[in-house]
């Protein structure tokens, strides 16, 4: 007997004041055994504090998959766009770190 496999269609739905985004430039990610925190940061140049925008707790597997989702989208980019450069990490206050 063969199994059939049934897909599974999903409805996403993004409200307007999600779909107009929010600019980070900065982020802060934290783990345990059982998830990882992600704090997407917004820092003004030349401001002492900045403030977190966004926190996404989310379990290791699905963590790994943003991770390979993001690993595939800046390939793609790259081919079309070509390299993005990073900066040296002391250029620059506003940069990503963990």
């Amino acid at each position: 007997m063969t199994e059939e496999k049934k897909e599974m269609k999903i409805q996403i739905q993004l409200d307007e004041h999600l779909a107009q985004g929010t600019y980070i430039n900065m982020a802060a990610v934290n783990h345990t055994q059982t998830e990882f925190i992600m704090d997407f940061i917004f820092l003004q140049p030349q401001a002492p504090r900045g403030r977190v925008q966004a926190r996404i707790i989310s379990s290791p597997i699905h963590t790994k998959r943003l991770l390979l989702a993001l690993e595939e989208n800046i390939r793609k980019y790259e081919e079309q766009f070509g390299e993005i450069k990073l900066p040296p990490p002391s250029a620059s206050k506003t940069e990503f770190f963990h």
